[in-house]
């Protein structure tokens, strides 16, 4: 790694004890509020890349906002810039979190999210000193989000830069180095965005002008990259690649939103069920084709099919009317104290059979870790009454003349949960989801866009299906064949193409991103190591 090297003069110079030298301490003080407008306006900025109002280009106004705000200054500083960006971002992103259980578990998450973010500006101020720095900053973000995906209690991979670029040049990168590959474009795009500010603003060199236009150039390279990138892979339609088969998507609706959504557990299925008998009959008359396989969301049976006979006939008879297998998402009892959040295989002549239960189930919804502990802060805990068990066997299933991946809600967003499922066989990818818990939000639709990521990163079709919506059906290229309204019910029938290829990001799995981290981590280490040897010489 290279040593530092002088950066910016609007930046103070240090003295030996690490503070800003002379009279430039009072200047560099008043520079904290703007770098904290900057900072703040960044995390906006960012939050807008994001569905609600997918304006995607300005996700790479997040990490050039972070690089400018920090930029020479020290880790104490550049971590506050960091948790500013980080809220200004999270807090509204993940408003859905607080909707019908209030501001508290909404905030905590958000905060929790928000000290990666700053742990981040910390990072990315210690190297901003470094040659080469935007591509330390770059490699800094894929490190932050590789650990929030991972921890605590298993991480929380939401609002990853990757998951905002649902169309556009970065998002074809997803096929060759997944969502880490996306992000790493997105922010180096930014950091060199903003080391050609730095370099217009800085010293009144004549080369100062030149060397901004270099970075410029530099900047827009990457999304041309990304454009070119498209070129070998996969278009917008469901049937190219293999063999197809007929997929049918029902969205039977709910009676209500909210945590009660499924207190009617009966009129859940039960319009799962309707919805499929009035399949069956189009199907008959003519205007819809015959699915091979059909797919009902996560909670479409909330009523455990194994032990209820009248909830198996049920089903069981929505199956003998379409004369196709249904991938049911039910709560089964089992095993032992524990509940089982599953997908089941309902075959219409032999009735249930494989099976996937979630492997991921969410901590502080689906099960209660320390309960005690966290009954302390808020007893919204006491509403998961019974903990769900964790799967262990990937989610591939056999039905309808197809090798079907599926995985369950919020696992979509965990890159290892995707990507085994398609090393395992999967020809196409299913998400079954219920999404009736957070309203009229943005969540859903921030879903389907780490769908539409996945698509393109697997080229595989993806069949995304919600009780309440948004349900869709994904082409390869991550656009949107079909999708739905919130609170509505509907029915997609589509042909889709079983795809066997391996994409070079589902062949170099993880590769990328422990690099990239690696990277980040490294950089990170060239500025420590020396840093903590010079104060042990002082001491």
């Amino acid at each position: 790694m290279p040593p530092a090297a002088a950066t910016d003069t609007l930046d103070a110079v240090p003295d030996a004890a690490g503070r800003p030298a002379g009279g430039r301490s009072r200047r560099w003080s008043r520079r904290l509020p703007w770098r904290t407008a900057v900072a703040a306006a960044g995390g906006i900025a960012l939050l807008f890349a994001f569905p609600g109002w997918s304006l995607t280009g300005l996700a790479v106004l997040g990490p050039a906002a972070l690089a400018l705000a920090v930029h020479g200054q020290r880790a104490r500083s550049g971590a506050w810039l960091g948790l500013v960006l980080g809220l200004a971002f999270f807090v509204p992103l993940l408003s859905w979190s607080g909707t019908y259980v209030g501001a508290f578990p909404w905030l905590a998450l958000a905060v929790s999210q928000a000290l990666f973010v700053a742990a981040l500006g910390a990072a990315t101020a210690a190297v901003s000193g470094l040659r080469l720095w935007p591509l330390w900053t770059a490699a800094l973000w894929v490190l932050d989000e590789s650990l929030r995906g991972r921890l605590p209690l298993g991480g929380f991979p939401w609002g990853r830069l990757g998951f905002s670029q649902t169309d556009g040049p970065f998002l074809a990168l997803a096929a060759y180095g997944g969502v880490p590959l996306v992000g790493f474009a997105v922010a180096l795009t930014g950091a060199l965005l903003a080391a050609a500010v730095l370099a217009l603003v800085r010293a009144r060199r004549a080369a100062a002008p030149r060397a901004a236009a270099a970075l410029v150039a530099g900047a827009l390279a990457v999304p041309l990259a990304g454009a070119a990138a498209w070129l070998p892979l996969p278009g917008s339609s469901l049937t190219d690649g293999g063999p197809a088969v007929t997929v049918a998507v029902v969205q039977g609706d709910v009676p209500e939103a909210g945590l009660e959504f499924n207190a009617r557990r009966r009129a859940v299925l039960d319009n799962h069920v309707q919805q499929t008998l009035d399949l069956a009959a189009r199907v008959a008359a003519g205007d819809e084709a015959q699915p091979d396989l059909v797919v009902w969301p996560e909670n479409s049976s909330d009523i455990d099919p194994y032990t209820n006979d009248d909830a198996a006939r049920a089903i069981s008879r929505a199956a003998g009317a379409i004369g196709a297998p249904i991938l049911v998402g039910a709560v089964v009892e089992g095993p032992g104290e524990y509940l089982s959040n599953t997908g089941i295989v309902w075959d219409p002549e032999s009735g249930p059979g494989d099976t996937y239960v979630k492997r991921h189930p969410v901590p502080l919804a689906e099960y209660v870790p320390a309960r005690a502990f966290f009954r302390f802060f808020s007893d919204k805990v006491d509403l998961v009454r019974r903990d769900f068990t964790h799967g262990t066997e990937v989610g591939v299933l056999d039905m309808g003349g197809a090798r079907v991946g599926d995985v369950i809600c919020f696992e979509v967003v965990y890159d290892s949960l995707v990507a085994d499922t398609v090393d395992a066989g999967a020809e196409l990818l299913v998400v079954q989801t219920n999404n009736a818990t957070f309203g009229y939000t943005d969540e859903s639709a921030q879903q389907v866009a780490a769908a539409q990521v996945r698509a393109v990163e697997f080229g595989r079709s993806v069949a995304l299906a919600s009780t309440s919506g948004i349900s869709a059906v994904i082409a390869p290229d991550g656009s949107l064949v079909r999708s739905s309204g919130l609170f509505t019910s509907a029915v997609f029938v589509e042909e889709i193409a079983r795809r066997d290829g391996a994409t070079l990001a589902q062949r170099l799995g993880a590769g990328p991103e422990w690099a990239l981290s690696a990277l980040g981590a490294g950089a990170v280490l060239a500025v420590a190591v020396p840093a903590l040897r010079a104060r042990r010489s002082r001491a």
